[in-house]
């Protein structure tokens, strides 16, 4: 064998080895798997999914379009494979439906995606001021419950939780527990138009009692401490597994919710066979304060799947070092 041709052979595998070295390098770990997401109805939802969804294309995943489904749905859909993950789960509020659905066998739940999320009751200052209202408990008197009498039947108009959102069962708790039966309504429906409508009763002058949450656009129009104050509740009480839990808050207040987390819930099998994947859904984080301020845009009109799909890209850009961030860990992970 010649020297020369030896070297040109040498050249030769080093050059196809550091082609085959590149190619790996482009390789993304999701390429060829198909993603399906699913979120509630809720619309101020979206953001949160589709930070997820840009972030698993990022890693090569095929992201199908997110289905719409009923929280229940999305739970036993999750489980059975015909979805594979749902971005804004809520703990410890939808324990029960994550245990009845699979629970730990069925679901991946690693990390907390959004934390340090509040709900509970609120009433206009104006009236618990000149009331002296702190407590829901006080509703059992008729006199208090007629002030937030809105269509005249005596009975205090509650704007409450939409059926399936999990926060509905609570509230039904409540109304139990604590004697409300008789003289607090908890209106039901399109939570939407009834809290749109509890927002002009309040602008005219009327008084007002509303169940919400945050992150939601609600609390950045009707603040807390300002023109709106939460009501305590006088003990604890939970439905199903939580039955026992104590919902007082590290400050003494009892609101009687726990301080939830919104976590990414995934199929096992999936994360199993995509360490890419679980990594991601494990590392991302997502301020509640920049929901917030997206749900306040969507309540101003920007709510367009268009406006929506921007206010997404303007954060992944506006926080390109965090994003970037979890990509590179993730690809770690599938290497």
């Amino acid at each position: 064998m010649s020297y020369s041709w030896a070297k040109t052979m040498a050249v030769s595998l080093l050059t196809s080895a550091t082609l085959s070295g590149a190619a790996l390098a482009e390789s993304l770990p999701g390429e060829g798997v198909t993603v399906q997401p699913v979120q509630s109805t809720v619309a101020e939802e979206t953001f949160q999914t589709l930070i997820v969804n840009k972030a698993l294309e990022a890693l090569g995943y095929d992201v199908k379009e997110t289905k719409e489904v009923d929280y229940n749905v999305g739970y036993t859909s999750i489980a059975k494979g015909d979805a594979t993950f749902l971005a804004v789960g809520w703990f410890p509020l939808h324990a029960d439906k994550y245990t009845m659905s699979g629970g730990d066998e069925s679901f991946s739940r690693t990390g907390e995606y959004i934390s340090g999320a509040a709900q509970g009751y609120l009433i206009d200052k104006k009236t618990a001021e000149k009331y002296g209202i702190t407590n829901v408990s006080q509703l059992t008197d008729p006199k208090i419950a007629k002030l937030f009498d809105a269509n005249g039947d005596g009975k205090a108009d509650l704007t409450g939780c939409n059926p399936g959102w999990g926060c509905e069962l609570v509230v039904e708790e409540h109304l139990t527990a604590y004697k409300l039966r008789d003289t607090v309504t908890h209106n039901q429906g399109n939570y939407a138009a009834i809290i749109a409508d509890t927002i002009s009763r309040y602008k005219k002058g009327d008084p007002i009692l509303y169940y919400t949450w945050t992150p939601y656009w609600v609390s950045g129009v009707l603040v807390p401490g300002k023109d709106v104050v939460w009501l305590e509740v006088p003990f604890s009480a939970l439905p199903g597994e939580r039955k026992d839990i104590d919902t007082t808050l590290p400050n003494g207040k009892n609101y009687g919710f726990e301080m939830n987390s919104m976590r990414i819930v995934a199929n096992k099998e999936f994360t199993e066979k995509n360490p890419a994947a679980a990594k991601l859904f494990e590392i991302m984080k997502l301020d509640i304060n920049a929901v917030s301020a997206q749900n306040m845009m969507m309540s101003q009109g920007k709510n367009s799947s268009a406006d929506i799909e921007a206010h997404a890209n303007g954060w992944i850009a506006a926080n390109k070092a965090t994003f970037d961030g979890w990509i590179a860990e993730a690809k770690k992970a599938a290497m």
